[in-house]
């Protein structure tokens, strides 16, 4: 059996010296998708965006192992190179580059016009990738935009903050299609080359892409870890508390 995509042993991350995770534990293997489920304000986004490296997010104790190596140190811009994505919940507005130029940098030249053009057609953003990035953008467009964008990079790790926030009914069967094209989901797991780690606060994202794995992360750290399926129901019909009796 390959090593695990990500490895994450300890975890202790705090903003601005205020403490926001703590001893956070999880693993995935190659091939394989894990959800996230918490309440806002509980460190989901935190974890995701520490271990892309984003510099606010201060690793105060343990450690990032990706692909057999540490990264708890690296840069945000190595850590990508060497196969880590991410999508936003909230991505920013950025005036004055245009949506094609972001998604033609994301592939770093290893994908023709052509492939590219591809990627444009399936995300459904013909009419958008002339304009700035995000600007103007419904919910929809904007993951639809961020998918894309992960598409021409083809990471080994993809992160995705929320993906079926703010989108309407009419786009969340092409995020999911998109979100299983992007994760390999066509090939038997032991075909597939990267792993997803998936926020989700209200399950919805699990109608569409299959999951392995889920976590509850409550007040800092994951409290409990089981079939997604059966998290999510458990949180539906008893909240989140509920979900502490895995600690027992």
């Amino acid at each position: 059996m390959s090593e695990p995509m990500l490895i994450i042993k300890g975890l202790a991350v705090a903003i601005d010296d205020k403490p926001i995770l703590h001893d956070v534990n999880l693993t995935i293997n190659k091939g394989e998708t894990h959800v996230l489920f918490g309440p806002n304000g509980h460190g989901k986004t935190t974890l995701l965006m520490t271990i892309m490296g984003v510099p606010r997010y201060k690793i105060t104790g343990g450690e990032i192992i990706f692909k057999g190596q540490d990264i708890t140190e690296m840069p945000i811009d190595e850590r990508a190179r060497l196969g880590i994505g991410m999508s936003l919940q909230r991505p920013p507005v950025v005036r004055g580059v245009k949506t094609r130029d972001m998604v033609s940098a994301c592939a770093r030249g290893r994908q023709s016009n052509e492939e590219l053009e591809t990627i444009v057609k399936s995300t459904n953003l013909s009419e958008l990738v002339e304009r700035d990035i995000n600007y103007g953008f419904s919910g929809g467009e904007i993951k639809r935009s961020e998918l894309a964008q992960l598409l021409a990079q083809q990471p080994d790790l993809v992160l995705l903050d929320e993906p079926e926030s703010g989108v309407d009914l009419v786009n969340i069967s092409l995020i999911g299609e998109l979100i299983n094209t992007l994760l390999q989901k066509k090939h038997p797991i032991r075909e597939r080359e990267r792993s997803g780690l998936i926020i989700t606060h209200t399950g919805h994202i699990l109608e569409y892409v299959d999951a392995r794995t889920g976590y509850v992360l409550l007040g800092g750290t994951i409290i409990c870890e089981g079939d997604p399926h059966e998290i999510l129901k458990t949180i539906v019909k008893q909240g989140y508390e509920e979900c502490r009796k895995c600690m027992m």
